[in-house]
């Protein structure tokens, strides 16, 4: 292996990208079209997990079916979509005209099914309402009340969701429009709303379904210059989960126009201001809208429902102790755990060999070190984005190859340093008592390496427990799922209640491997020179 460090180097790359793609390509054929589950798909944002909800337990007296929660942004969802990963998801006429097909006005429904259906996906079901992007402010005194008055007002502070801000019919274009000259300070729309009422930022955008306006007692600021599109509720969905699932497919239809913008509001209230679960909100609107019923509620039942939760009385808030030790702790921790534990074995299986190889041969050293360090850069949710089409599924594959890339570099690097430090006038006897390169390895140098060794897979090991949350972006569960939606929700108590189980994780990881450490350091001082002696 040492003699020809040349050639190893790129096969130890390529058989870790095999791997992955491999096992990429075993979990694309597990969702392929010979699959019996209708996986449906949702962002993360409020509304987008209850219409997930609805539109499983819809299908799910049809067919077998798997809500896939939570997955990110719009490009993570519909990578998801168009690799197979999932069937349908919730999307809006706006985002699919201006954002996925790259319209520069919008498109009608027909004009977007016919380019869909190049890709292989279509888009159907209207839901019912409108849920459009707004600007909102505090609706103090002397407050603006058109986005035209924006311009002239250069002290205001805008806090925007990062997908706005990067959106073509978001923030670029409202600014030209309406010759707004700010730059605007990215932040997740789950918090938006309490940074603005703590006036931390005196601008956010909105959507026009949010529950959290009329509590927070917001203005909405006029469109008065008509930027923003309609934003449908539909269901984008590839062709063949269609003709796959053809009973599932006719239930969904049912829920056409059914959906009203009091009744989108009303759920969300039961999510955000209420404390609800997704599913039971979702739950309790079928029961109460069967198919046969009207299409939407009166406006009195409307306003009774976003004052209360959707079962009656308001839901008692759960405390921090039953979040933490909900029916989902034990799936989730062992999510978590074969995360990180995969991960690192990967990691380790690949670092170590390419920290001794540049260990032995220093001209190496530094491309090694720079690669590895380059990956780490790589942002994790840029990184996740990126390995879902290379995959072709979500879920654990991908957060997987992540992890093993962000922990490569301190395996690597410690593997090179205990390597190098082994002293001189060992090896030099190693080689008076005649052993191969191999044999000094073996018996002398990685014994008295293994502890630096293992304190860079220590360290490799406590940040993936951290950076695993991640993986519930892409529906690869684990404690982030919990974070996640307590972002969704500015639920402080569920983000605890995933934060605090991933320290203690991370806690015990580093303990087990300081407990390992020392048994090494004990015996490497002995082994050496016993080794040398025989």
């Amino acid at each position: 292996m040492l003699r020809r460090p040349a050639t190893v180097l790129p096969a130890l790359a390529a058989a870790a990208l095999l791997a992955c793609s491999a096992a990429g390509a075993a979990s694309t054929g597990a969702t392929g079209a010979t699959d019996a589950t209708l996986r449906i798909g949702s962002k993360r944002f409020t509304e987008s997990y209850i219409l997930g909800e609805l539109l499983a337990q819809t299908a799910a007296a049809q067919a077998r079916v798997e809500h896939r929660q939570g997955l990110g942004n719009t490009a993570i969802v519909l990578a998801a979509l168009k690799s197979g990963s999932i069937d349908v998801y919730p999307e809006y006429t706006g985002t699919i005209s201006l954002e996925i097909l790259k319209h520069a006005q919008p498109a009608t429904l027909e004009q977007m099914q016919r380019e869909l259906a190049a890709q292989g996906l279509g888009v159907a079901i209207p839901l019912g309402f409108n849920n459009t992007y707004a600007l909102a402010v505090r609706g103090e005194a002397g407050s603006p009340r058109k986005l035209s008055e924006l311009a002239a007002q250069r002290d205001l502070r805008y806090g925007l969701s990062h997908e706005f801000i990067g959106r073509a019919d978001g923030w670029p274009g409202l600014a030209r429009q309406y010759g707004i000259g700010a730059a605007p300070r990215g932040l997740d729309h789950g918090i938006a709303y309490e940074a603005l009422a703590q006036k931390q930022v005196d601008v956010i955008d909105i959507y026009s379904t949010d529950a959290k306006i009329s509590q927070y007692g917001l203005r909405v600021l006029e469109d008065d210059r008509s930027y923003f599109p309609r934003y449908e509720a539909v269901l984008l969905y590839r062709l063949d989960a269609a003709r796959r699932f053809p009973a599932a497919w006719k239930a969904l239809r049912a829920l056409e126009g059914r959906i009203s913008a009091t009744d989108m509001i009303a759920m969300n209230a039961a999510a955000e201001l209420h404390g609800q679960p997704f599913a039971a909100i979702a739950r309790d609107w079928l029961r109460r809208h069967p198919v046969s019923a009207p299409a939407s509620i009166s406006a009195d039942d409307a306003s009774r429902a976003v004052a209360a939760p959707a079962g009656g009385a308001p839901a008692s808030v759960p405390t921090l102790w039953r979040r933490l030790f909900a029916d989902d702790f034990w799936p989730q921790t062992r999510q978590h755990i074969v995360l990180v534990a995969l991960s690192v074995a990967m990691a380790s299986a690949v670092g170590i060999p390419l920290g001794i190889l540049a260990a032995y041969r220093p001209r190496l050293r530094q491309p090694v070190m720079a690669a590895a360090g380059i990956l780490q850069t790589i942002p994790s949710l840029a990184l996740l984005a990126m390995l879902i089409p290379l995959l072709g599924t979500i879920g654990t594959m991908p957060a997987l190859c992540a992890l093993f890339v962000y922990a490569l570099l301190p395996i690597i690097r410690n593997t090179c340093t205990g390597i190098s430090g082994v002293p001189q006038g060992l090896k030099q006897a190693a080689e008076a008592l005649g052993l191969r390169s191999m044999q000094r390895l073996k018996e002398i140098e990685l014994p008295l390496a293994a502890p630096v060794i293992l304190a860079g897979v220590k360290t490799a090991a406590v940040m993936s427990v951290g950076t695993a949350t991640i993986a519930a972006f892409i529906g690869a569960g684990g404690y982030g799922e919990r974070i996640t939606t307590g972002l969704a929700l500015n639920d402080n108590t569920l983000m605890l209640a995933g934060a605090l189980p991933a320290a203690v994780l991370a806690l015990l990881t580093q303990g087990l491997f300081e407990w390992m450490e020392r048994g090494f350091k004990a015996s490497a001082a002995a082994r050496a020179p016993a080794r040398l002696r025989a």
